[in-house]
């Protein structure tokens, strides 16, 4: 019998009792669940609401549970309605009136609103080493690859010659910025709602501040209706892993083309790859397509979550269950794709001589052409004209500006002269890219040894 059956006077269809039950997909939560129940019978003994002697009964019950479910001794009830309810009935089960009194100015709405936070702050941790561990890769592959030339593109068009080096760098910033998000949302979610009871506290002397210490949280939540119904911080955790899997998204469509013929700018391991059932030659990048499509997944899962919430009246709603199957896939999805991901990125193969046999096709240093002109005092709206018609000539003539004779440029301009031809060098191009944030040798180990310090200061934050 349920626990709350004491109102109703038959018992629940048995296929509304499993429409209603949870136990399939909270049962993860089970330490956090043992945690805050910890927590609420510590501070209830020392506030003499039950016997000191019931407190230390209770939390040693609990501790044995723990173990047994640990060990396996222990498993969970398919036909129990939830994870909170199956615990309280096994310390029930085995203290007697003793475990009854755990729930004591308790609600489950508070409690699962408690253990919800304290799984996701786990998983938060998680998932920041996973990216940290990602960004390390990146910043060792950028730091062998400081001076490996590449197109860089505009419109999937080759634009301006960059180094592979700098490219990684790109997606560590982006990476670095998830795990700031990650960092902030466990601000705003490492917050106390147990106490809040069903939605109106409590008329016992409990003391939440004191519960809030021993679960290592930063405060109790101000309001109480608050405590029970926000899952914002759900929804904000689902925004930040949607961010990230798009990024992780974008940089798998950049490898999936790399891999092609059409690019053949890297190889992936064969560890990391499959093949066809039918073409012996095939060679697929399935995990990098994965992820792709696994991004579609938490984005949905973070659309649910912003949907389920929108038209609820403050307090706690049944609707509410659904933001664990939700929230639960999105992290479960997202920790998949990374730890996938990185050894993939880690154990692929550069292939630099196609990088740089690229970068010297499609006139990428046509910019530095028109530079090479204004920096000997002509307008660059001019240069610009003048670079083009060039860019066009070389067209007409099937040959490249590095092969252009300097006659033909005299003819454009009297301003060129033998020294153009190192100014529009591909490796001058990327080495004198000295700004700021640029993608010459010197920056991008600038960017690295930064990445490296700012990862440091977030992780230990």
């Amino acid at each position: 019998m349920a626990m709350w059956a004491g109102r109703f006077s038959k018992e629940v269809d048995e296929g509304v009792n499993a429409f209603n039950s949870s136990i399939s997909f909270d049962a993860r939560m089970y330490r956090q669940d043992i945690a805050g129940s910890i927590a609420h019978a510590t501070m209830l003994g020392e506030q003499g609401i039950i016997s000191m002697s019931d407190s230390l009964e209770i939390i040693g019950g609990l501790k044995e549970i723990l173990a047994d479910i640990d060990s396996g001794k222990l498993v969970f009830d398919p036909n129990a309605e939830d994870i909170h309810m199956f615990i309280e009935a096994e310390l029930t089960k085995r203290l007697g009136d003793v475990g009854k009194r755990l729930h004591t100015s308790r609600s489950r709405n508070d409690q699962v609103a408690l253990d919800i936070r304290l799984y996701l702050r786990d998983k938060i941790k998680e998932i920041k080493q996973l990216l940290s561990t990602l960004i390390e890769i990146l910043c060792k592959l950028a730091e062998e690859n400081a001076d490996t030339i590449m197109p860089g593109y505009t419109h999937l068009q080759r634009a301006q010659p960059i180094t592979f080096g700098h490219h990684l760098m790109a997606y560590a910033q982006m990476l670095l910025r998830d795990i700031d998000r990650l960092c902030d949302t466990e601000k705003r979610m490492n917050v106390n709602p147990l106490g809040s009871c069903a939605l109106a506290g409590t008329t016992y002397n409990i003391d939440r501040f004191r519960t809030t210490s021993l679960l290592n949280m930063k405060e109790p939540m101000e309001n109480s209706l608050d405590g029970v119904s926000d899952r914002d911080f759900c929804m904000e955790l689902a925004n930040a892993l949607s961010i990230c899997m798009v990024h992780l998204s974008r940089f798998s469509e950049e490898i999936i083309l790399w891999c092609s013929w059409e690019f053949k700018f890297i190889e992936l391991d064969d560890a990391f790859s499959t093949g066809s059932s039918i073409m012996p030659q095939k060679k697929n990048p399935d995990v990098t397509e994965l992820i792709r499509g696994k991004t579609a997944r938490v984005i949905g899962d973070n659309m649910t979550l912003l949907t389920m919430m929108k038209g609820l009246p403050l307090a706690y709603n049944k609707d509410m269950q659904e933001d664990k199957e939700a929230i639960f896939d999105a992290v479960d999805n997202i920790k998949l794709c990374i730890s996938t991901f990185t050894p993939m990125l880690a154990t692929m193969t550069v292939l630099r001589d196609n990088m740089r046999k690229a970068a010297a096709k499609g006139f990428i240093n046509a910019t530095d052409c028109a530079d090479y002109l204004v920096k000997k005092g002509m307008p660059f709206r001019t240069a610009y004209k003048i670079t083009g018609g060039l860019v066009a000539l070389c067209i007409s003539k099937n040959t490249t500006l590095e092969e252009l004779p300097l006659d033909e440029y005299k003819k454009a301009s009297e301003l060129f002269d033998n020294d153009v031809y190192e100014a529009i060098n591909l490796e001058t191009c990327v080495k004198e890219r000295k700004s700021f944030g640029g993608p010459s040798p010197e920056s991008v180990l600038t960017q690295i040894n930064s990445v490296k310090k700012k990862l440091e200061e977030l992780n230990n934050g």
